[in-house]
């Protein structure tokens, strides 16, 4: 029995490196004996014998080199190594093999750099290719990638220009030559680290785009490896690269040409649900996965040194179509899912955008634990970055909330856990607060990132529980039985503290309960925290104090200023904001549009008039007026609705006919007084806020302008 091959002999057999290795030494034995069989033949003319002897005085010449004649059907050791078994497809194949293999100082170029040493099968896996399914392809291409499309005619036109018959043979001899010269320019004597120059660069286009070479691919992939290690001292690049245009190209050429390549070699399926499929492992994909990998991690290394945020953008867009190839990677995985969610809490709104779009990619994996922990980090991000709210961060914050909650709205038995495990949390910190009742307790309440969570999880479930949606899919959302624990949680947050100084941290928690309310369908009785605020607001205790503060913005405002303190111009905010809440509240479907809402509007119509007639000393007549306008458009409404309460036949017992009526009326509440009254509200509130931001834009650019007229003041000083 033989004897066993060590661990070393075939970890390098499996390696792909054996038959090559075995192919030159076989070439440099044969050129050894033509060079030997020259010098003897020569050496017998200068003595006068006859070369062109017979079999006989072959084998004796082949004995004299050391080659014993060869016996039928045996094969010795030498024969073995010598591999004269494998050199069937002739010299040519074999010389073609290795000027590919091999460098001129016998290093193979696989050993140029680190990542190259896991490639060496890359080129074996190229397949011929016919020249008109490539044109096909092509003229598909503008339908399936328009963006690509559009960006080869505007830099690459020349590469969408060329005919069939250049594309006969994906693995002809000029791309060998190609790649020869490419040989002789990347393992110079002269320079071993060649530069890179836009011909080298056009060339792998070129390969790319009309053959899908693998090979190309490769050194393409070679070169972008050493754009993004450019200037570090502890990498070994095997390309150099001068021109920042040609850096820019190369960048972008890889993150755009690499997702074509591979879906043309290795495709995955995208199912109807809208997740996809990884790739079947295969002999291309298992040669091909340790090159995937390794340019993913070289775009997450690109991503912290990129400052553009179009480059950043088209990173993430362009990396996000590699994820199906990469999804099993959890090291890798967990490390992009990290950088995407810095620049989502960080970037501006392009790369916000992006990156969220990636993570939202990765969520689409059919791995139920890649999605816990997208969630998960999502969320920890979110609450991180909500630590401070003010009018620059509160947009994109809005953004943040939004895009997170479409993540939470994918798979809802999954988002139940996390969603129930959070809303426990707060209420948690809701219960020490209640218990130990200190300033430093109510804090962890009345702070930002409460607010904020209260209304991100009011949006997931108005998002996922919402009626229309439910109607669609013909069951119940899974978040619905969490409905009940948050506005339970956010009341109690309400009642905390009823201080007239906490005031915009109550409005804060009711419009999230409203919007919650709006989309839900389900009934919580708001105007019993909003009626108590108008009346302190109406009647106060003593005058409100003039003063020549800005209106308070209670979007960006959680606590009363002390300044701001029983002033008018606080009062009226207050007022203001409470009025349009209220009238949004009674808008709402569950109270506008249900059969009782003249009885539900008879209290609060009660309460609000009483606090009319207490503030006709001490109150504003502006609030006054506001206020009297609301009232008279609900009573408006309750005659709207008594008119078409007057047809009814059936009994309050009859609920199936009851939900039938209401589902009617609440088609026709457009046309309701309330509804138009606040239509008319919303669209001066929006042009109040566009007017505000245009002010706000055009008084930072003038202090921008005046701080650069300074500067270059104090410049021409320093310099005359």
């Amino acid at each position: 029995m033989g004897k066993k091959a060590t661990k070393a002999t075939r970890k390098f057999a499996s390696s792909g490196q054996l038959k090559k290795t075995i192919q030159a030494r076989h070439k440099h034995q044969q050129a050894k004996k033509k060079l030997e069989k020259r010098r003897g033949q020569a050496g017998k003319r200068a003595k006068g014998i006859d070369v062109d002897g017979d079999k006989e005085q072959l084998d004796e010449d082949a004995e004299d080199d050391g080659e014993a004649p060869k016996k039928k059907g045996r094969m010795t050791v030498d024969d073995i190594l010598n591999a004269d078994f494998l050199a069937a497809s002739g010299d040519e194949e074999a010389e073609d093999d290795d000027e590919e293999g091999l460098s001129d100082d016998g290093m193979s170029d696989e050993d140029d750099d680190d990542d190259n040493a896991s490639f060496a099968s890359v080129d074996e896996l190229e397949d011929e290719d016919d020249g008109k399914q490539h044109l096909f392809e092509l003229s598909k291409l503008a339908e399936k990638d328009p963006e690509f499309f559009k960006y080869l005619q505007e830099n690459d036109k020349e590469l969408l220009n060329f005919k069939a018959e250049a594309m006969a043979d994906s693995d002809s001899d000029d791309d060998l030559d190609m790649d020869e010269g490419e040989d002789d320019v990347e393992m110079g004597e002269e320079d071993r680290v060649p530069t890179l120059t836009k011909e080298i660069l056009q060339k792998w286009q070129k390969a790319l785009l009309e053959h899908r070479s693998l090979r190309a691919l490769r050194r393409l992939l070679v070169a972008f490896r050493s754009a993004a290690h450019m200037n570090e001292d502890d990498q070994v690049v095997a390309w150099s690269i001068d021109s920042p245009i040609v850096y820019n190209k190369l960048v972008v050429t890889s993150l755009r040409y690499t997702p074509i390549i591979l879906e043309h070699h290795v495709p995955y399926k995208t199912q109807a649900n809208g997740k996809f499929k990884p790739p079947t492992q295969t002999r291309k994909l298992k040669g091909l996965q340790k090159l995937i990998l390794s340019f993913f991690n070289n775009i997450i290394h690109l991503l912290d040194q990129l400052t553009d945020s179009d480059m950043i953008a088209l990173a993430l867009g362009e990396s996000a179509k590699l994820i199906p190839y990469i999804i099993s990677s959890r090291k890798t995985v967990k490390q992009y899912l990290k950088n995407c969610l810095d620049l989502w809490a960080s970037g501006k709104d392009n790369v916000r955008i992006a990156a969220i779009l990636a993570v939202r990619r990765m969520a689409s994996s059919p791995d139920e634990a890649v999605m816990d922990t997208i969630l998960k980090s999502t969320y920890l991000t979110l609450v991180r970055s909500c630590k401070s709210t003010s009018v620059h961060t509160l947009p994109s914050i809005n953004l943040m909330k939004n895009s997170a909650s479409e993540l939470f709205c994918i798979n809802h038995g999954i988002s139940y856990q996390h969603a129930f495990g959070y809303i426990r949390q707060l209420a948690i910190h809701l219960r020490n607060s209640t218990k130990i009742k200190t300033k430093e307790a109510y804090k962890q309440v009345y702070n930002w990132q409460f607010a904020h969570c209260i209304d991100f999880w009011s949006m997931v479930l108005a998002k996922a529980c919402d009626t229309k949606a439910e109607a669609e899919a013909g069951k119940e959302s899974e978040l619905r039985p969490l409905i009940y624990p948050l506005v339970q949680v956010s009341l109690g947050a309400v009642k905390l503290v009823p201080h007239g100084r906490s005031h915009p941290f109550h409005l804060h928690i009711l419009r999230s309960l409203l919007h919650l309310t709006r989309h839900t369908g389900t009934y919580v009785p708001l105007s019993t925290y909003l009626v108590p605020i108008l009346a302190a607001s109406l009647a106060p205790t003593s005058r409100p104090k003039p003063s020549s503060l800005k209106p308070m913005d209670f979007d960006t405002t959680i606590r009363v200023p002390q300044q701001y303190v029983k002033t008018r111009v606080y009062v009226e905010g207050l007022v203001e904001e409470a009025i349009f809440l209220l009238a949004e509240w009674l808008s709402s479907s569950p109270v506008h549009g249900s059969i009782a809402f003249p009885e539900v509007t008879v209290p609060i119509v009660v309460a609000l008039r009483k606090s009319l007639k207490a503030s006709t000393k001490l109150g504003s007549s502006k609030d006054q007026s506001s206020l009297k306008t609301l009232l008279e458009r609900v009573d408006d409404s309750c005659k709207w609705i008594d008119q078409r309460r007057k047809n009814v036949s059936f009994a309050p017992g009859k609920l199936s006919e009851v939900t039938e009526w209401e589902r009617e009326l609440r088609s026709q509440l457009e046309s309701a007084p309330l509804s138009k009254y606040l239509k008319v509200q919303q669209k001066s509130r929006e042009a109040r806020r566009r007017l505000l931001q245009k002010v706000r834009v055009t008084f930072w650019f003038l202090c921008g302008a005046i701080d650069h007229t300074l500067w270059c003041v104090g410049f021409v000083k320093r310099v005359y």
